[in-house]
C-alpha cells in the first residue's frame, strides 16, 4: 500500500499539525502492509521533517511556492492533484483540513479532523478570516471519502455542526500515539538552564484558546506570594501566533522578562529534557482538539496540572490534577500547582491507545475501508 500524506502548513516552526504528520508517515512506514510512504511539505519545513524521518519507505518531497494563503490554496486546489497523478498512491492523506477538488483525485482522499475551532472558537482566527476556515473546513468535511478525528471529543464537535456526516462516510476516532523511545534527551543548547533548574513548562501555541496569559498571570502570583522559589522559571515552549505581541507585554509589564522564557524552536531531544526535568507541565487551554503535549507529558511521567475541558480527561484520566477554566481562573490555576507541589497526583499506567503499533493498525484498519473506492 501506497500512502501520500499531504502536510504543506503555514508555520515555518514546528507545530501539532506537524508533528501529526510527521507521527503518521514514520507509523505507517513501521508497518510490512505499507510500501511507501509519500509526506508532500512545503520547503520552509523541509529541516525539521528530514531530522525526522530515519525509514526508507518514507520519500520527502518539498514544494517551492510562496508561503502565502493564497499561493497555498491555489496548490491544494491544483498543485496537489498534479502530484498525486504523478506518484499514483493508493491512498491521499490530508493531514489537516484544507481545500481541494475532489474529481481531480483519482484514489480516495481522507481528513484528519483536529478541531472545529473555526466554529467553536471563531476568535481564534479574527474576522474576516474565520469566515474562510469555516469555508475550508466544512468542503473538506464534506468531499473527503473518510475522516479521522484524534479525540472522542472532537467527533462530539464534529457531530454537532455537521451531523449527517457520520451517516455518509466512514469516520473513526484515531489519537496521536506518542513515542521518544530513540532519542536521548539533552539541554537545550540556547536556554541558560541546567539539571538543578527549577521550571514550569507549557508547550504551546501562541493563540488564544491556550490561555497561556492566564499561566503567567499565575505564575506572577505565585512568585510574589512565595509558593515558588525565587529562582524557579516558566518555559514556554510554541511558535509565535495572534498572542504573541500581547504575551511578551504582558511579561515586560509583570517584570518577568528572566522568569518567563519563551522559546520558538526547538529539537525533539531538547524538548525531551524539558519534559523530563520539569517540576510541573501545565496546559491551560480553554479549548483542545487533542493536545499532543499533554500525551507527550504524561508519557514522561510529568506531574501535570490542565483545566478541566473533556478532550484532557479523555486524554488525562485521573493522571492530572484538574483547575475550572471557567471562573477565577488565576485563583483555580495557582491552587492546582500549589496542591500538586505539595501532593503529586498518583498518576495511572501508560495508556496503549496512545502506542506507535496500535495507532498504525488503526489507520490500516480504517484504510481498508476504501480498497472498492476508484475514480
Amino acid at each position: 500500500m501506497h500512502i501520500l500524506i499531504a502536510a504543506l502548513h503555514r508555520p515555518t516552526k514546528p507545530t501539532g499539525v506537524c508533528r501529526h504528520a510527521a507521527n503518521l508517515a514514520q507509523c505507517l512506514a513501521d508497518t510490512p502492509e505499507v510500501s511507501k510512504v509519500t509526506l508532500i511539505v512545503g520547503t520552509w519545513q523541509k529541516d525539521y521533517f528530514e531530522q525526522f524521518f530515519h525509514s526508507p519507505k518514507i520519500q520527502l518531497i518539498t514544494v517551492d511556492i510562496k508561503n502565502s494563503s493564497l499561493a497555498r490554496n491555489i496548490w491544494f486546489l491544483f498543485g496537489l492533484p498534479r502530484l498525486v497523478k504523478q506518484f499514483s498512491p493508493d491512498i491521499v492523506h490530508l493531514s489537516f483540513p484544507f481545500p481541494f477538488l475532489r474529481p481531480l483525485f483519482p484514489c480516495p482522499v481522507v481528513s484528519t479532523i483536529h478541531d472545529l475551532y473555526p466554529y467553536e472558537k471563531p476568535e481564534v482566527f479574527g474576522y474576516p478570516n474565520v469566515i474562510f476556515n469555516r469555508l475550508f473546513l466544512k468542503q473538506c468535511i464534506e468531499h473527503s471519502d473518510g475522516l479521522t478525528c484524534v479525540s472522542k471529543s472532537t467527533l462530539s464537535s464534529l457531530n454537532s455542526y455537521f451531523p449527517k456526516t457520520q451517516t455518509l462516510k466512514p469516520i473513526a476516532v484515531i489519537y496521536n500515539y506518542v513515542d521518544f523511545s530513540n532519542i536521548v534527551a539533552e539541554p537545550p543548547h540556547n536556554l541558560d538552564i541546567s539539571d538543578h533548574d527549577s521550571f514550569l513548562l507549557c508547550v504551546a501555541q501562541h493563540r488564544k484558546n491556550k490561555n497561556i496569559d492566564l499561566l503567567i498571570q499565575s505564575f506572577s502570583f505565585l512568585k510574589k506570594n512565595g509558593y515558588l522559589k525565587d529562582e524557579t522559571k516558566l518555559i514556554v515552549v510554541g511558535s509565535t501566533g495572534p498572542e504573541t505581541e500581547s504575551l511578551v507585554n504582558q511579561i515586560q509589564h509583570l517584570s518577568l522578562q528572566d522568569q518567563v522564557l519563551l522559546i520558538h524552536a526547538i529539537k525533539d531531544h531538547e524538548l525531551c529534557w524539558l519534559y523530563q526535568k520539569c517540576e510541573i507541565f501545565v496546559a491551560a487551554s480553554s479549548q483542545e482538539g487533542f493536545c499532543l503535549p499533554l500525551a507527550e507529558a504524561l508519557y514522561f511521567s510529568c506531574e501535570v496540572v490542565c483545566s478541566d475541558i473533556p478532550i484532557f480527561r479523555e486524554i488525562g484520566s485521573s493522571s492530572c490534577c484538574y483547575f475550572d477554566v471557567e471562573r477565577d481562573t488565576v485563583k483555580n490555576l495557582s491552587q492546582a500547582i500549589i496542591s500538586t507541589l505539595e501532593q503529586p497526583v498518583n498518576r495511572t499506567a501508560n495508556d496503549l491507545q496512545f502506542s506507535k503499533l496500535d495507532v498504525a493498525n488503526q489507520y490500516l484498519k480504517f484504510y481498508s475501508t476504501f480498497s472498492f473506492i476508484s475514480q
